[in-house]
């Protein structure tokens, strides 16, 4: 028996790799399926089945490719209505993969086709279960991304998905392995772990829904206090799980086509395409493409691009570090942005060489802001709520990135401003966007939070309720 985890970091997502006596099984997939293919060749196994815990909201998952291309069968839980053909196993339904057997149990409440797939060795002993989104590591999944769906509202899908873990998951022995769908910096939890497996046993003690006493009341409560809006992208990505989706082949040709810089040019103001800028953030700001936005390769940009883009099918074009065209092209497909018309061939410097206009964002590092603070300059926070509760420079505004078209009308619109976040990264996103919309009198703070706080700028814990409206 082979079990192996492929955990994206970037999406906070875990795959897995099963197999047995030449036979192998995918668990949740990612888009891009030629690395399962050749473990399996490597292995000497088959791929025979592609097991769905759910239809994924943050990423698109690679399942209706395997299939194509490996004559597998997708296997989902009861209830789904998926558009191509799978298997819709029934609660309980077992499937033999060599001496293994994969046991499907019925666990709706995140969604309501959500399935936990329960491992079982060749002497025919729990050793397993593959939890999807409805068991998290210290978590449990969001009950409030399947409303519309189910027709039902999220205290109901609470509910539900309480019933779930009482009746299917928690009377499972305390050493069976926990292979969730997600970690720590995923949207489809709030609390989890920064580890990635664990034991069924130690969740019991460590998470919070699995609490032996906890009322269904109780559960409730908990599981919906301080739930954020999903991302926009979470039911087009959905959609595309549920109908089916374009070959990523055809998406890597068609994205990785290098443009110069007068057919950049021309393909930007015919297309309405958004230029995406995947650079550090520090190259970003010495020199871009007017109006272009940057999220960089280097932080969580799959997320963040499906967080602040939203619609999959807005055409992109991509600046982009030489040699990681096809990894950006891929990246964003694993989101669903699969209208990437290609990238600026020669980068900014081909730009700049062929007389083009360039922008810049002004920065400063910690202790020059420190000395505009003493003056009193209008400060803005980009990061989370919690992060800003916890501690934050004294007056400064909050304006939250995922939620900053929001706060537009709260920006100077002729005093020069100062815009941080926690290290860097997310302030030159910000600092993108507001420059994409007409707002130039901004200056980033080089370093974010961290740098501010070593140089010595007064920061404070209170927070003020009306700077969180």
């Amino acid at each position: 028996m082979k079990i192996e985890q492929i955990y994206t970091g970037c999406l906070a997502q875990g795959a897995y790799y099963i197999e047995s006596e030449g036979e192998a099984a995918i668990v949740d997939p990612l888009r891009e399926v030629k690395p399962y293919i050749k473990k399996a060749a490597e292995g000497g196994a088959k791929i025979k089945y592609i097991f769905e815990t759910h239809f994924h909201a943050d990423f698109v998952s690679g399942h209706v490719t395997l299939a194509k291309e490996t004559g597998a069968a997708i296997i989902y839980g009861p209830t789904a209505k998926p558009s191509f053909d799978a298997i819709i196993a029934t609660d309980g339904q077992e499937f033999q993969l060599g001496k293994l057997t994969i046991k499907v149990l019925h666990t709706p409440g995140h969604t309501m086709e959500s399935s936990t797939f329960l491992l079982k060795d060749e002497n025919g002993k729990d050793y397993a279960i593959f939890s999807g989104d409805t068991l998290f590591l210290g978590d449990v999944g969001r009950p409030d991304l399947a409303q519309k769906a189910a027709h039902m509202t999220q205290e109901e899908l609470a509910g539900t998905l309480y019933e779930s873990l009482r009746n299917k998951i928690m009377p499972l022995a305390d050493d069976l392995i926990v292979y969730p769908a997600h970690g720590a910096g995923s949207a489809c939890g709030k609390n989890m772990m920064k580890e990635t497996v664990d034991t069924l046993g130690n969740q019991k003690k460590m998470n919070y829904a699995l609490r032996a006493d906890m009322t269904k009341d109780e559960f409730i409560a908990e599981v919906t206090e301080g739930l954020l809006p999903p991302p926009q992208y979470f039911p087009l990505n959905v959609k595309m799980n549920k109908e089916g989706y374009e070959d990523i082949d055809t998406i890597l040709k068609r994205g990785t086509h290098g443009l110069s810089p007068d057919a950049f040019e021309v393909a930007a103001n015919e297309t309405g395409a958004v230029v995406l800028d995947v650079r550090h953030q520090d190259d970003f700001a010495k020199g871009h493409v007017p109006r272009s936005i940057f999220i960089g390769l280097d932080g969580s940009f799959a997320p963040w691009v499906g967080a602040l883009i939203a619609d999959v099918e807005q055409p992109i074009l991509l600046v982009v570090p030489e040699g990681k065209e096809q990894e950006t092209v891929t990246r964003l497909s694993r989101v669903g942005f699969d209208h990437t018309l290609g990238y600026l061939k020669g980068g900014i410097e081909a730009w700049k060489a062929a007389g083009k206009e360039y922008d810049t964002v002004p920065n400063v590092n910690a202790e020059q802001f420190k000395i505009m603070v003493d003056k009193g300059v209008p400060v803005f926070d980009v990061r989370k709520e919690s992060e800003y509760k916890a501690e934050h420079v004294v007056d400064a505004n909050l304006t939250p990135l995922d939620y900053l078209n929001d706060h537009l009308a709260e920006f100077p619109s002729e005093e020069t401003f100062y815009i941080h976040c926690a290290g860097g990264y997310r302030s030159m996103i910000a600092s993108s966007i507001l420059k994409s919309r007409g707002i130039h009198n901004l200056v980033d703070v080089s370093g974010g939070f961290a740098e501010i706080k070593k140089a010595g700028v007064p920061v404070t814990d209170y927070v003020c309720p009306s700077t969180l409206k």
